[in-house]
């Protein structure tokens, strides 16, 4: 069931909004809903992102780090059999 409650936005942004809901062919109500819902997600996402960086877990920076190891081997290894070569 949904809440009702009394909101205030700017008139620009209650514009924005409505055209951005009627362009997804849904109601204001419906698009202001799945706005805040999408916003409430990526802060738990970016705070969880955050957290792993902070705990030294960041796998991604890792692989990439990896990345340019495996680069700068390949590069030795080519410069190498050229030279031989």
């Amino acid at each position: 069931m949904a809440a009702k409650v009394t909101l205030s936005f700017s008139e620009e942004t209650i514009e924005q909004a409505r055209a951005c809901a009627e362009r997804e062919g849904v109601s204001l109500s419906t698009w202001i809903d799945r706005a805040a819902y999408e916003r409430a997600l990526r802060d738990v996402f970016n705070a969880h992102a955050d957290a792993v960086h902070r705990a030294g877990l960041d796998a991604e920076r890792d692989a990439l780090a990896d990345e340019d190891e495996i680069a700068a081997v390949d590069a030795a290894t080519l410069q190498g059999s050229r030279a031989a070569g």
